[in-house]
């Protein structure tokens, strides 16, 4: 199973940023999908997950508002869309896969993308 994220880059506070992530999950309508992150010197953190369906998400409280979680289940993919952009969304972003929306026990993670927000 392959999972890859791709669409970081450098840009200024306020810009916006979308990340895809392209996996190779069979049956992947059958997973909960994450982005998490990881800043400089921290420890990877939480940042957004979408259900199944793509009918339930949930993000950490300080990219909600900015942040929107999406999926297509036909093309095995999920999406970040970023918006007003903050230094402080430097990091290392990743999509990972769940076969629980609740239990958070993500079984596959992709390799990284960089976002970086200057101010």
């Amino acid at each position: 199973v392959q999972l890859q994220a791709f669409g970081g880059g450098l840009v200024q506070a306020g810009d916006s940023l979308r990340l895809s992530c392209a996996t190779s999950i069979r049956h992947f309508e059958a997973y909960t999908m994450g982005w998490f992150r990881q800043a400089p010197g921290k420890e990877r953190e939480f940042v957004a997950k979408i259900s199944r369906s793509g009918g339930t998400t949930d993000y950490v409280e300080t990219v909600k508002g900015r942040f929107t979680i999406s999926r297509d289940n036909a093309k095995n993919a999920v999406y970040l869309q970023m918006n007003s952009l903050r230094p402080e969304d430097t990091a290392v972003y990743f999509c990972a896969a769940s076969a629980s929306y609740y239990k958070g026990s993500w079984k596959w993670w992709g390799q990284g993308t960089l976002v970086t927000v200057s101010s």
